[in-house]
């Protein structure tokens, strides 16, 4: 009554192969606080220093680039 050796998981199975493609994607991609800093910067300066009654108006485009800049990398913003 004993198994045949082709039903008996190896311990090199599919399992470590299956998070192997989530690791190396979770590598390749950057942090979020290490992309886009110029973009963010002149973001953060604008609306802090903004004299508008509403900074995010104001500030508009400078959001919308910092934002298509940090989709380019995969994040949402």
């Amino acid at each position: 009554m004993a198994t045949p050796a082709a039903q008996i998981p190896s311990i090199g199975s599919s399992a470590p192969a299956a998070t192997a493609p989530q690791a190396t994607e979770a590598a390749s991609k950057p942090k979020p606080c290490c992309v886009c800093k110029e973009e963010k910067s002149k973001r953060d300066e604008c609306m802090l220093f903004s004299t508008a009654a509403d900074p995010q108006k104001d500030c508009l485009s400078t959001i919308e680039q910092y934002r298509r800049c940090m989709a380019g990398f995969g994040f949402k913003v």
